[in-house]
Parts: C-alpha cells; sequence; structure tokens
C-alpha cells in the first residue's frame, strides 16, 4: 500500500527526525478513500515506537460518530492515571517535554465533534519546542481547523504541513499486478485496470485478487473481466461507505443519484425534507468517502454502480416520489427535455401540463438519432398521464407507428385495439380509418383487409368510403385459399372518393386495362383535401400507378409531398415505403445510384427485419434488380439465396421475388431454374388476375428460358401474349419494354430484327423509363451491326454515349464502353470472316478464369463446369465473378458475344 509513497513518507522521517531536536509540528495527509494516507499514518506509528518513540495512537469510525470523547478515549489509554479528559490533555503536554511522542489519528471525517474540540485545543496548547508531532490522515479534504495552510497560523503556532496522497501511476500499477499476479500484465491491460479502478490501491488490490481467484492472467483478454469486477469491488466499497453516513447525509447522496448531474447541488438538498445538517458538512461528508466529485456548483455520484447501489435500498414507491419530485424541479429549473424525459420515465403520473409536451420532444428526438426503444418509452409514459380521449387517440397512433420498428407485433395489436374502441372517441373523426391504414404500411394485408372489414358495421358515414376502400386495396394480394371475410360493397366503377380512386386505379393497373382512366383516377386520389386527413396507403398506390401510366413526375412530385408527411409526423412504415417506391421509380429512370440510396433509406427508416413477411419480398426484389442493373452480380446471388421469413410467399409480392430469382438464375445460365421461378411467378399472378406486364414482366424471361431449353412452341406463345397484353394497357413504355424483351426470341431475317429493334427504340424514346430507353438503343445498336449498317450502328452509338451518364461499372456502362471500344461495326461481308480479336482484360485472367469463361460462354451450366473442372459450384462462381469484372461485362449474354468476337461462330453446348 506504500507504493510510490517514497515523498509522503520523506516527509515523515523529517517529522520523526524533529522530535530529536524537540521541535513540534503538524502533518495532515488527505487523498481519495482507498488511498494510502492510513497506511502511512500507521508506517510512522511503527517507525517511531522502533526508534523510542510514545505513540498515541487512534482511529475515528462511523459507528463512534456519536460516541462522546471516542477518539480522545483511545489516544488518553496509554496515559495511565490521566484523569478526564482536560487532565489527560494537560499531563500529554506536561510528559512530552521530557517524552517524545507522537499522536497519530486516522480518518478525521468521521471524528466526534467533542473529540474535534480536544485536538484543536491540543494543537492551539501546544509549544513550539517539544518533541510532540500530531500526524492525521483524512479522506477528502477534511482536515483540522487551523492547519488550512503552511507555517504557523493565529490558532497554530507550530509548523503545519499538509500532503495529498495521489492515486498510483501507470508504473505504479503494473508494479502491483506483478506483485500480485505473479507475472507482469500487457500493456493494454494495465492501461484499462488504471483507467477502471483510477489507480486507486484499495480498489486495485480487492479487483486484483478477485482476478487471480477466478485464475484469470493479466492480459488483454481479460480486459472486460476487469471492468465487470471493478464495479463489483466499487460497490461494496461504496456499501461500506453508505453504511457510515447519517440518514440525512443519505438521503441527499439518494437525491444526488437522481438528478446530480442535472441540477446544482443546493437545489437537490432542497429535494430533502427537514434537513438539519448544512449543505458544505453534507458535501464534505460525501467527498470525504469517495462517493462523489464536485465539479463547480454540481456534485456527482463517481462511479454507476454506487449510484445504482444508493438507489437500490429505497422502497419503490418511494423511489418512484423521488424521481416526480426531482422531474418538477428540473422542469423548473429549465433542465433540458431529454432530462426531464429520463425522469419522467421512471416517475408515476404527475398530471402537470408540461408533461406530455416534453415526452413528445424527447419521443421526437429518440427517431431522430434511431433510437427507437427511447422512444416509444417515452410515448408509454405519456399515455399513462391524465389525457382527454382525443389526445390519447393521436399519442396512440403515434405510439403504434414508432412500435413499428422495434417491436412491429405490439403495434399492430395496439391499432387494432384503438380500431375496436374507436366508438368510445366520438371527437376522434376517422381514427379507426387511420389506424387501418397505419397497419397496412407495414404491409400486413391480411390484417388490414380484417380490420376493415370487422369496422364496417361500426363506422361513420364518413368513414365507411374509406374502409372499403383499404380492404379493396389490402385484397388485392389475397390468396385464393384465404378464409372468407364479412361482405364487403364492391367499389364503384368511377369513385369520387380520393381513397377509393387510388384503389380503383391500382385495380385497373394490375388487370392491365384502362391506362387512361387509371391515370385519371390517381390523380383524383393525390388530390389535396386541405384537411390533412388523406390516407397513406390509397395515396401511395396513386403514385405506384401513375409510375406506370408513364407519368413519372407527377409521380415523384406525390411521392415527395407523402414522404415529406410521414417523416413530419414520424411514420417510419409510410416513410419507409414511400422511399421503396421512389428507389423503383429511380432506377426505371436509370439514376442506380439514387435508387441505392434510396432503397438505404428505406431500411434505416424501417428496418428490414420490421417489415411484415408478405411485403418484404417486395424490398428484396428491388434490391436484387438494382444490383444487377448495377453489375454486383455476386450482391443479387447472395441477396436472391438469402432465405427469407415464413409466409412471404402468401403475398402477392413474392411473385416479384421470383422473377428477380429468375433472372440471376438466367444471369448465371442456369435456364431451367430461371424457367421454373418464371413461370411459377406466372401462375401466381395469373391466380390473382394480375396480368399487366408493366406491373410485372415474367413473360419475356420465362419465354427466353424456354427457346434455351429447346421449347420454341411456349416460346412464341409467351412472346406473343406478352406483347398483346403490353399493347392492351398501351403506354409507350409498356409496349416499348415488351418489344425489347421479346426481340431476341424472333428467328427471322436481320433486317426484321432492326425493324423491332428500331419500333421498341422509337416506342421507348418518348417514355420517362430512360433505363428501358437505354437497353433500347443497345439493342438497336447491336442489329444494326448485325445487319452490316455501320453508319446506322455509329449513329445509334452516339446517341446512347449522349444519353448514358451512367456509373461505368453497371451493366449499361460497361455495355456502352465494349460498344464505344468496338466502334463503328464493320459491314458485314459473307466472303471475309470477322477477324478474332483479343478483348482488352482477357490477358488479365488466370488461366483457370479463362477455361471457366470459356465454358460459361458456350453455354455450359455452372454444375457441368464444376463437373468439368473438377472443382465446386461455388468456386466456379468466383472463377466467373472475377471473369466479368475483368472484363467489365454484365454477364453470360456478353462473354458469349466476347467470345464470338474473339474466336468467331461459337459453338453453343446446349
Amino acid at each position: 500500500m506504500l507504493l510510490e509513497c517514497r515523498r509522503e513518507q520523506d516527509v515523515l522521517r523529517d517529522l520523526l527526525g524533529g522530535l530529536t531536536r524537540s521541535a513540534a509540528s503538524v502533518l495532515t495527509l488527505t487523498g481519495r478513500p482507498g488511498h494510502a494516507q492510513n497506511s502511512l499514518v500507521r508506517w510512522a506509528a511503527c517507525r517511531a515506537r522502533a526508534g523510542g518513540v510514545r505513540v498515541l495512537q487512534a482511529q475515528a469510525t462511523p459507528a463512534e460518530r456519536e460516541l462522546r470523547h471516542g477518539v480522545v478515549r483511545q489516544l488518553t489509554t496509554p496515559l495511565n492515571g490521566a484523569g478526564g479528559t482536560l487532565d489527560a490533555l494537560n499531563h500529554l503536554l506536561r510528559s512530552a517535554r521530557t517524552t517524545p511522542t507522537l499522536v497519530a489519528v486516522e480518518d478525521l471525517q468521521w471524528l466526534d465533534q467533542a473529540s474535534l474540540t480536544w485536538l484543536q485545543a491540543l494543537l492551539r496548547g501546544l509549544p513550539t519546542h517539544i518533541p510532540l508531532a500530531v500526524v492525521t490522515s483524512s479522506s477528502g479534504d477534511v482536515i483540522l481547523p487551523g492547519t488550512e495552510c503552511g507555517g504557523p497560523s493565529p490558532q497554530v503556532a507550530v509548523p503545519v504541513r499538509r500532503v495529498a496522497v495521489p492515486a498510483l501511476t501507470d508504473r505504479g500499477v503494473a508494479t502491483t499486478v506483478l506483485a500480485t499476479c505473479g507475472r507482469a500484465g500487457d500493456e493494454e491491460f494495465v492501461a484499462a485496470l488504471t483507467t477502471a479502478t483510477a489507480g486507486n490501491p484499495a480498489v486495485l488490490h480487492d479487483v486484483l485478487r478477485a482476478l487471480k481467484s477466478h485464475g484469470h492472467a493479466p492480459v488483454s483478454a481479460r480486459v472486460p473481466d476487469v471492468h465487470a469486477l471493478t464495479a463489483g469491488v466499487v460497490g461494496a466499497h461504496a456499501a461500506r461507505a453508505l453504511d457510515g453516513l447519517p440518514a440525512e447525509v443519505n438521503s441527499v447522496l439518494r437525491a444526488l443519484a437522481v438528478c446530480g448531474d442535472l441540477l446544482d447541488f443546493s437545489l437537490v438538498c432542497t429535494l430533502v425534507m427537514s434537513r438539519t445538517i448544512p449543505e458544505d458538512r453534507i458535501r464534505t461528508l460525501l467527498e470525504s468517502v469517495g462517493l462523489t466529485v464536485s465539479v463547480g456548483d454540481k456534485v456527482h455520484i463517481r462511479f454507476p454502480v454506487s449510484k445504482a447501489r444508493v438507489l437500490e435500498d429505497m422502497e419503490t414507491g418511494e423511489r418512484a416520489d423521488l424521481y416526480a419530485r426531482a422531474a418538477e424541479l428540473a422542469h423548473r429549473a429549465s433542465a433540458g427535455d431529454e432530462d426531464v424525459a429520463h425522469l419522467l420515465l421512471r416517475s408515476p403520473p404527475l398530471g402537470a401540463s408540461w408533461v406530455v409536451p416534453v415526452l413528445r420532444r424527447s419521443f421526437a428526438a429518440a427517431l431522430r438519432r434511431e433510437d427507437h426503444h427511447r422512444a416509444y418509452a417515452c410515448l408509454s409514459r405519456a399515455l399513462k398521464e391524465p389525457l382527454d380521449a382525443a389526445e390519447r387517440t393521436r399519442l396512440t397512433l403515434e405510439l403504434a407507428a414508432a412500435e413499428a420498428v422495434a417491436v412491429p407485433e405490439a403495434g399492430d395489436r395496439r391499432l387494432g385495439e384503438l380500431v375496436r374502441s374507436a366508438d368510445a372517441v366520438p371527437s376522434a373523426v376517422g381514427v379507426r380509418v387511420r389506424a387501418v391504414d397505419l397497419g397496412f404500411a407495414r404491409g400486413n394485408s391480411d390484417w388490414a383487409r380484417r380490420t376493415a372489414a370487422e369496422a364496417l358495421h361500426r363506422a361513420t358515414p364518413a368513414e365507411r368510403a374509406n374502409l372499403v376502400a383499404l380492404f379493396w386495396l389490402a385484397s388485392m394480394s389475397r390468396d385464393d385459399g384465404e378464409p372468407m371475410v364479412p361482405e364487403v360493397p364492391a367499389l364503384p366503377d368511377l369513385p369520387l372518393s380520393p381513397a377509393q380512386a387510388a384503389t380503383r386505379a391500382w385495380q385497373l393497373v394490375a388487370a392491365g386495362e384502362g391506362a387512361d382512366k387509371a391515370r385519371e383516377l390517381a390523380r383524383i386520389a393525390l388530390t389535396d383535401d386541405g384537411r390533412g386527413e388523406a390516407l397513406m396507403m390509397p395515396r401511395l398506390a396513386a403514385c405506384h400507378a401513375l409510375i406506370l401510366t408513364d407519368d413519372h413526375d407527377e409521380a415523384g412530385a406525390a411521392l415527395d409531398g407523402i414522404l415529406a408527411t410521414a417523416r413530419r409526423s414520424h411514420l417510419r412504415a409510410i416513410t419507409s415505403r414511400s422511399l421503396a417506391l421512389r428507389a423503383y421509380l429511380h432506377l426505371r429512370s436509370a439514376r442506380l445510384d439514387a435508387a441505392e440510396r434510396a432503397l438505404g433509406a428505406a431500411e434505416r427508416a424501417l428496418p428490414a427485419a420490421s417489415w411484415h413477411p408478405m411485403t418484404l419480398p417486395g424490398l428484396v426484389a428491388l434490391r436484387i434488380c438494382v444490383s444487377v442493373e448495377a453489375g454486383r452480380l455476386d450482391r443479387a446471388r447472395q441477396l436472391a439465396e438469402t432465405p427469407l421469413p415464413a409466409g412471404g410467399e402468401e403475398g402477392v409480392w413474392w411473385s416479384s421475388l421470383l422473377v428477380a430469382r429468375a433472372r440471376v438464375a438466367a444471369e448465371d445460365g442456369q435456364w431451367h431454374e430461371a424457367l421454373r421461378l418464371s413461370q411459377e411467378s406466372g401462375r401466381r399472378l395469373l391466380r390473382r388476375q394480375w396480368h399487366n406486364p408493366a406491373v410485372l414482366s415474367w413473360r419475356p424471361l420465362a419465354a427466353r428460358a424456354c427457346l434455351e431449353t429447346g421449347d420454341r412452341a411456349e416460346t412464341r406463345r409467351l412472346r406473343d401474349e406478352e406483347l398483346a397484353l403490353a399493347d392492351r394497357w398501351g403506354t409507350a413504355s409498356a409496349r416499348g419494354i415488351a418489344r425489347l424483351e421479346t426481340a431476341r426470341l424472333f428467328d427471322d431475317d436481320p433486317k426484321g430484327a432492326v425493324d423491332r429493334a428500331r419500333e421498341a427504340a422509337a416506342l421507348l424514346r418518348n417514355s420517362p423509363a430512360r433505363l428501358a430507353q437505354l437497353w433500347g438503343l443497345v439493342r438497336q445498336i447491336k442489329a444494326e451491326s448485325a445487319q452490316g449498317d455501320s453508319t446506322a450502328a455509329a449513329r445509334s452509338l452516339d446517341e446512347l454515349s449522349a444519353l448514358a451518364p451512367v456509373h461505368p461499372s453497371s451493366r449499361l456502362g460497361t455495355t456502352v464502353e465494349a460498344l464505344t471500344a468496338q466502334g463503328t461495326p464493320p459491314s458485314a461481308d459473307p466472303a471475309a470472316p470477322p477477324t478474332p480479336v483479343v478483348r482488352p482484360g482477357w490477358g488479365t485472367l488466370s488461366e483457370a478464369e479463362k477455361r471457366t469463361a470459356e465454358l460459361a460462354g458456350r453455354g455450359h451450366g455452372n454444375r457441368e463446369i464444376a463437373e468439368q473442372l473438377s472443382v465446386s459450384r461455388r468456386t466456379v462462381e468466383l472463377r466467373l465473378s472475377n471473369a466479368y469484372r475483368k472484363l467489365r461485362i454484365g454477364g453470360r449474354d456478353e462473354l458469349r458475344r466476347l467470345l464470338g468476337a474473339m474466336e468467331g461462330a461459337v459453338t453453343d453446348a446446349a
């Protein structure tokens, strides 16, 4: 315990040496509890006895704090026959003239008042030239009155010194580790131990003994154990310190544990009733036992474990009442909302008008920093306050929206209860409708359909139209096997209600008929009624409809408004759905970076784990499509292979995931798998009467897979059906994309291929579907090149280059770069076979990558390649990914064309 105490020991040696010169003196040793001040007093006493000095030694304790002259009796017991305390004092001063004497007192902070008075009298009567020295120690800054400064003072005539005993340094801690554990601690361990124990020798020894008893070595891997053990040791020390404090001081300490970090010490003390001990004395006592530290006007409890220990013995009601009074005091003192809310969360209802606004502001702040559990804790606490029915309903809606992120099932239950109890809230117009709309936003269409139907018989006339709209919007994803629900009236063909207009517009979109009518209905749905009562899910359906009627600008503007409202109202599910739809709009418009950012923001607003399983597949499918277009096939494969929660297959958006997975399979040349997935997607959509290829185009992929697997009749049937359905819908983008996707499925002459490519490009040029427009130009360039029309191909290439400012690593970017690198295609000359060329980047491939790429380019599937090369399927995938990246191409189609350019005609393994 005397490690790194050489300075203090030198001072004590000098003091003891003064006794031989008949020089009286006083020394006070201070420091944090657990530092070496008491050990130094004992060391001096032992050294004095060994030198023949009379030692009068005592230690003040909390238990004897109320015992009159307790310390004096300890000091004067060796003075046989000294009589009373005054006689003992006179006897001590007389005998010390001939008998060198050391008076040693430990823990001055616990002195009883009578002993303090006696020691003060000793110091005042102490002559300068007698061999008597007084050495005291204390925790904190407690000293005997009259010993405030060095040198003689008006109260004490002899020299007075004061030494503060510091904590151990890193070197001292390292030495202690070596001595206790028998081996040196590594640097990280010692640094962590020094920080955790604050260099306190008492705490340090207890922690090291506990560490050793557990058989742990002083290595960095044990740093977490150090923090855990230190917390336990500090807690034990705090418990011992608390046992010695007066009840009134303990009450102040509890108040400090609750709000000492917020309020000045004088304000904290006002929370204690019937206080008799002065503030300064309380402050001194708390610091002397090492529980607190002062920073300006505030007093803080030093360790969190001490704070918990202080509060754990309180009765539950008493503790809640303390938090309530602290919250009121903090509010009056203008503390921050977050700090006041922290107190309110642990208090009973107060009934004060300021409570709910503070909690709501804290709720909003928690949402901004993504602390969802704190957010709904604030609103849950607000709902415990006495509220009128309308405000309680509003807070319940906000709470359910917050719960959608962290505890979505609880949010669904809360919304359901709100729908059922809305009759008791006549002032909250449209509550049950907003509750169904909000619950539907997370994607549970079954819940929304059932809840809307059950609420119809209790709804007001103003609510019925909206509930019917929500029912039919949710029902569009209903499977045939779902149970029957109460009878709900059908939507009128031309509804005037905005919500019903949105649902009817989406019905037309799914059926693939009446694009003009769907457009007009969507515009009605998005008309602002000026009352702020528009439902969010119908508005999102209207935006989606406008995207598919080629009205991108209108859809984008409406989405901006929905997103602003959702963010302002903290509707995280609506925010996420809006951002996902915006990502889809960005993808159609060839803004891949913006699409990825929007998807990232959507998942931050509502993490994928919080989306309902019936809707999550749509989000994953969109991510796959964006990854494929961005040229990140590895990421697309990972997403396609990731298992999803049970129940996703029941929703309509499972079909979109099947198409996305089929697209990945096609990129890898797995045509049988692509056919299976795309056909299953089509069966699900047709069962729900979703025919529109603009919503989800599965037929061209299935037709291509049929062609690759040899079923040409089915290829032609699917191709013709896709074109007919696209023409029935009638938008430029739908007709152009259908022709673009089916162009490769025709088997007539090059002239026909050019005509079809130009037709697709012309249609897409008049549509806002920029991504399809760019791919249409690519198809046109390739068709013109294959026909030998180099002038037309070069002209089309110039147009493509001017329109395609996309990221160079995307599929489109690498394709444009490849076409640009080739320049104007040569005229077709049957007598002059194309000269083989070497693609830039081919030389960077390893031999294994070249062999794998050659097999893939010739139509072999990954499984076949793995068998031929005697490697795993995963190895084949990795080699192909590396090859695509080095060659800057997007998949097998481009790889096949690349091999054709390098080697001439390529024989397809199929």
